[in-house]
């Protein structure tokens, strides 16, 4: 049995954005398909419209997703193994996995992938759909090398980058992609799609909890949508009064922010570092700890 959120991932592209629906199947019927880019924030929808966009191309079977290891040397002789998910049409990888190393990841899978034959040749395009995941985060050297070997192959693959800002994409690879903006569903359109969800699942949502679920998501709505499930979990049938359960890693940062907030000394100073290092090993990333608010860097959690 899936979750919610993947069950539902190519349903949702249906529910919402109809009018960028409708642009990006006539994207797809003209031929002349470009590189895209495509930005937003997490949770917005970037990867669900990517694979709504691939099942037009390629029909039903860009589903049948496989795990594979792809291995790769460096110039320094040193190994590098990174996991990339893949259909017989397309290939999936985040190349910031392997940290500085990027650039090797991007010249040499990509030769690899223009250099192979699909796998299914009914419904063979002319062009080959590699998908690049969080490309905002690739190193300067990575990006110039990824801006050239657009231009050497692009007879041969189409690259779809994924992004959550596209301000840290270097300006030769921007000017190189079709841009497509996600941005983030408003509290109203999550507890809409929240509301047909459980209509599907025979769950009956009341409007105040599914209001309550959109807010505390912030405007996340893969967030959203596993919040809702955690609910139907915890306590069967959902009532208007029932408490949203928050992650662990949440309810810790928000007592870390209390503990700077109260008290300001060396001893305290030593205890928040060690509670973030905590929260690093356990992969939470910088930028989620994090935020910008009026240029000013604070906690997550506390009240600016």
């Amino acid at each position: 049995m899936s979750l919610w959120v993947n069950k539902y991932r190519l349903g949702m592209s249906r529910l919402d954005y109809k009018d960028q629906a409708a642009h990006l199947r006539k994207l797809v019927e003209c031929g002349d398909f470009p590189h895209l880019l495509v930005y937003g924030p997490s949770g917005a929808g970037k990867k669900t419209r990517i694979m709504a966009l691939l099942r037009e191309l390629y029909g039903p079977g860009v589903e049948k997703l496989r795990v594979e290891h792809e291995n790769f040397v460096t110039l320094s002789k040193k190994k590098l193994e990174i996991v990339t998910i893949a259909s017989n049409y397309h290939i999936e990888v985040n190349p910031s996995d392997v940290g500085i190393h990027d650039r090797v990841v991007i010249q040499e899978l990509i030769k690899n992938i223009a250099s192979s034959q699909q796998l299914d040749m009914g419904n063979q395009r002319e062009f080959k759909v590699i998908i690049l995941s969080e490309v905002d985060k690739l190193t300067k050297d990575a990006q110039h090398a990824l801006r050239r070997t657009m231009e050497k192959y692009v007879a041969t693959c189409r690259l779809i980058l994924c992004a959550n800002s596209s301000s840290k994409v270097i300006p030769a690879i921007r000017s190189r992609c079709f841009g497509i903006r996600v941005a983030a569903p408003s509290v109203d359109e999550i507890a809409h799609v929240l509301q047909v969800i459980c209509k599907k699942e025979s769950v009956s949502l009341p409007p105040e909890l599914a209001k309550r679920i959109s807010e505390k998501s912030n405007r996340n709505l893969r967030r959203a949508i596993l919040m809702c499930e955690a609910c139907r979990v915890q306590q069967h049938p959902l009532t208007a009064q029932q408490k949203v359960c928050t992650p662990d890693w949440e309810s810790f940062l928000q007592e870390t922010a209390t503990k700077i907030v109260d008290e300001q000394s060396p001893n305290r100073l030593l205890e928040v570092r060690g509670r973030i290092y905590e929260l690093l090993t356990h992969c939470i990333p910088p930028d989620v700890i994090f935020k910008v608010n009026e240029n000013k860097w604070t906690t997550k959690g506390t009240c600016t």
